[in-house]
C-alpha cells in the first residue's frame, strides 16, 4: 500500500483537472472554490486505499473517491450557510464569498455531479454505488436535522448525540471505504466489515472534532475556535459537563448556552473552564480513543494482509493525534 501522501498527490492531480472552468461561470467558480481549499481529502484517500488494500488499482476508484469528495464539499457548502460560519478551512465561506442563493444553487450542483461520476462504471458496479450513496446521502441529511433540532432543546442525551454524528458524518467515511471496496469487488464480508471500520472511525474523527472545536490551535485547525460554543451546540463536551459539573457550574454552563453576547471571548473561555474541570474533556478524549479501538477491533476480521492492517491501524491513530 501507498504512503498517504501519494493517494493525497493522485487525487489532487485528477481533482484539478476534473474543475477545469465552465459556464456560467457564476455556478461554477463556487464549485472550484470550495474544492480547492484543500482540506485533509480524508475520504477519497481512504476510498483509494481501500481498493488497493482489495488488490484494485486505486486509479480505477478515482471517480468514486472524487463522487465522495465532491458530495462531501457539498454539504459543507450548505452546512455553512446553516450555521452562518464564516470561515472554511481558514478561508472565507461560499456564501460569504459571494451570496447565499449561489451557496445554495452550486451545492445543488455538487450533488448532482457526485452522482454523475458513478456513470463511469460498469452497471454492476454503478448500481451498487448508487444504492450505498442514496442511503449515505439521506442519513447525511438526517444527521444535519438532528444537529439543528437539538439547538432548540435542553434534554439531548448521549445516545442521540452519538446518532447524531454518526448519521451527519461517521457514515460517510463508512461508506467511502467500501466504495473502494465495491469498486475492488471484494466480498460482501469483506465490505461491510470494512464500512463498520470506517464508520467507528468516523465517530472518532468528529469527536476529535468537537475537541479541538474548544481547544485546537486557531492557527492549525483551520477553523474558528469555539464556533460550537457561539452556536450553544450541544456536543459530547457539553452534554458530558452537565453530567459531570456540580450544581453551580450546571447552572452557569446552562446560562453561558443561553445568550449569545456581542464578543465572545469571555464566554468561550468560561465554558471550556468548565469542560476542563468537570472532566468533560478528559471523558472526550476517553470517547475518541474507544471508538478508534472499536475500529481497530473489526480490521481482525477482514481478510487482508497483516501490513494492511497495520497501515490502517496508524492511520487511526493519526486521527488521533491531529491539530487540524
Amino acid at each position: 500500500m501507498k504512503h498517504l501522501s501519494s493517494y493525497h498527490a493522485a487525487f489532487v492531480d485528477y481533482l484539478d483537472n476534473y474543475i477545469k472552468p465552465k459556464d456560467p461561470s457564476t455556478l461554477y467558480e463556487p464549485i472550484q472554490y470550495i474544492l480547492k481549499l484543500g482540506g485533509k481529502r480524508l475520504r477519497p484517500i481512504l476510498t483509494l486505499m481501500t481498493a488497493e488494500i482489495f488488490d484494485c488499482s486505486p486509479e480505477k476508484a478515482m471517480d468514486a473517491a472524487l463522487s465522495v469528495e465532491v458530495f462531501h464539499n457539498f454539504s459543507l457548502v450548505h452546512d455553512d450557510i446553516m450555521d452562518d460560519a464564516p470561515l472554511r478551512r481558514g478561508q472565507t465561506t461560499v456564501h460569504e464569498k459571494w451570496d447565499v442563493n449561489t451557496g445554495i444553487l452550486s451545492g445543488d450542483a455538487m450533488l448532482i455531479m457526485a452522482y454523475q461520476l458513478f456513470e463511469n462504471y460498469e452497471p454492476h458496479i454503478f448500481l451498487e454505488l448508487a444504492k450505498l450513496f442514496s442511503e449515505t446521502a439521506l442519513q447525511v441529511c438526517e444527521g444535519q436535522q438532528y444537529d439543528v433540532d437539538f439547538e432548540m432543546r435542553d434534554d439531548v442525551t448521549i445516545q442521540e448525540y452519538l446518532r447524531m454524528i454518526e448519521y451527519k458524518t461517521a457514515v460517510l467515511v463508512g461508506a467511502a471505504m467500501k466504495m473502494g471496496a465495491i469498486v475492488a469487488e471484494a466480498s460482501e464480508d469483506c465490505k461491510n466489515a470494512i464500512y463498520d471500520f470506517g464508520k467507528n472511525l468516523g465517530i472518532a474523527f468528529q469527536l476529535q472534532d468537537d475537541y479541538l472545536d474548544a481547544f485546537g490551535d486557531p492557527e492549525t485547525f483551520g477553523k474558528q475556535i469555539g464556533g460550537d460554543i457561539i452556536e450553544n451546540k450541544k456536543t459530547f463536551l457539553y452534554l458530558k459537563a452537565l453530567e459531570f459539573s456540580n450544581a453551580a457550574d450546571k447552572k452557569q454552563l446552562e446560562h453561558l448556552y443561553s445568550v449569545n453576547p456581542s464578543d465572545n471571548k469571555d464566554k468561550i473561555e468560561a465554558v471550556t473552564s468548565i469542560f476542563e474541570s468537570s472532566g468533560s474533556a478528559a471523558a472526550a478524549r476517553q470517547e475518541i480513543e474507544m471508538y478508534t479501538q472499536k475500529a481497530f477491533s473489526v480490521l481482525d476480521t477482514v481478510k487482508i494482509s497483516e501490513a494492511n492492517k497495520e497501515a490502517l491501524r496508524s492511520f487511526g491513530n493519526s486521527l488521533m493525534d491531529r491539530t487540524v
